[in-house]
């Protein structure tokens, strides 16, 4: 088996287990502080990870572009996506919440084409009608 499908399949495992304890532990606490705990935990992990990897001395050495595209990223997706996925999963059923949230590939593909001038192919066209129709199914 190819490594990338390895970890995909972790990543798959991981992603698909996750929400199972966040709504658990978003039972009673609000999705900020639920986020904040979150985020907390992460940060120490990885401090951790780079000091014992010797890889934290990087991120001195990132070019000014790729900082901002990067913090970009961390603001859209670490904070205002998962702070808006907490509050879906605290006030949703997690078979439905998590299931609609992993429709964001529609977004990226229309980004992608749009700003990146990505090609579409019958296969990505298909795979987008399919994600389409299961938001369909999921919202009734």
């Amino acid at each position: 088996m190819a490594r990338y499908l390895i970890y995909a399949a972790l990543a798959m495992l991981f992603w698909g287990t996750a929400p199972i304890l966040g709504k658990l532990g978003l039972v009673q606490v609000s999705p900020y502080v639920g986020l904040v705990i979150r985020t907390a935990v992460v940060m120490v992990t990885l401090v951790v990870y780079g000091i014992a990897s010797g890889q934290l001395a990087g991120v001195t050495r990132v070019d000014p572009a790729s900082l901002r595209y990067l913090a970009g990223e961390g603001l859209l997706a670490s904070l205002l996506g998962h702070l808006a996925y907490f509050y879906a999963l605290k006030h949703g059923p997690a078979s439905r919440v998590v299931p609609f949230i992993a429709a964001y590939p529609l977004v990226t593909f229309s980004l992608a084409l749009a700003l990146l001038a990505e090609r579409v192919t019958a296969g990505k066209a298909l795979g987008a009608v399919l994600v389409a129709a299961g938001l369909l199914l999921l919202s009734r």
